[in-house]
């Protein structure tokens, strides 16, 4: 029963969380500055959220192309794994 609320916890968190997702024009692109780890790691991790919205909004994508290279795709990566991370551990308790 605790693992089953701290699932209904930690989605309703994530849902309100992806809600200050940053929404840009593909057109708008080159003028931006480009993100960096601390992005990629918060992109990282709403991806199942953002995932699942871009599959009936087409403004919303899963990463972000004005990123700085490297960086932003090693925080985009943590941010997956340390969802897999969290949800493999809870399931074992």
């Amino acid at each position: 029963m605790k693992t089953k609320t701290q699932y209904i916890i930690v989605t309703i968190l994530c849902l309100m969380l992806s809600g200050c997702a940053d929404s840009v024009n593909l057109n708008q692109t080159a003028a931006m500055p480009p993100v960096g780890f601390w992005y990629g790691f918060w992109h990282g991790m709403i991806l199942p959220f953002a995932w699942f919205i871009s599959l009936f909004d087409s403004d919303v994508a899963i990463y972000a192309v004005y990123n700085n290279g490297g960086w932003y795709d090693f925080g985009f990566m943590l941010g997956v794994g340390s969802l897999r991370t969290f949800f493999s551990s809870s399931s074992n308790k």
